[in-house]
């Protein structure tokens, strides 16, 4: 035997009331994008348009909302993306357990050498330090001559003589 009350009264319970739309109570005739403070009633508090479904809004009323919008948005009236952070407690540092000294697993592994303390690299003992003014030529230098000039094969130089 089918029990057709019970389907019926799941049906209905998610039929709710038909929300209003907010254009026809407030008799608005022509969505403005730069009316922000109607349109951010149509948002979303992470900056998302919201639904026909939750606004109440008819398919022409929507398409009109999310199109002032999108121009807000691209005039800068309106955000793209609003973030929201969240402070999780309780996960992060879990204090001091006894086992872990004062930087952390690497106890066992001996001390970790400071960059002062390691000895020099053969291969780069010969190159100047970083950012040192020696390493620069000359401000007076004359330019590189290409090898072809200073041998004296140009022609116009043969020529000249």
């Amino acid at each position: 035997m089918i029990n057709k009350s019970r389907s019926k009264n799941k049906d209905n319970a998610r039929r709710a009331k038909k929300k209003t739309s907010i254009l026809n109570t407030e008799a608005v005739k022509y969505v403005d994008w730069k009316d922000v403070n109607l349109l951010r009633r149509f948002m979303s508090d992470r900056a998302k348009v919201r639904a026909r479904r939750v606004t109440g809004n008819n398919a022409q009323q929507q398409s009109e909302i999310a199109k002032a919008i999108k121009n807000a948005r691209e005039m800068a009236l309106l955000p793209y993306v609003t973030r929201i952070t969240q402070q999780r407690g309780g996960r992060g540092d879990k204090g001091d357990r006894g086992d872990r000294g004062p930087r952390g697993d690497r106890d066992d592994r001996g001390p970790r050498p400071d960059r002062d303390d390691r000895p020099p690299r053969p291969d780069r003992d010969d190159r100047p330090p970083r950012g040192d003014a020696s390493a620069a030529p000359p401000a007076s230098a004359p330019p590189p001559v290409p090898a072809a000039a200073a041998a004296g094969d140009s022609p116009s130089e043969g020529a000249a003589s």
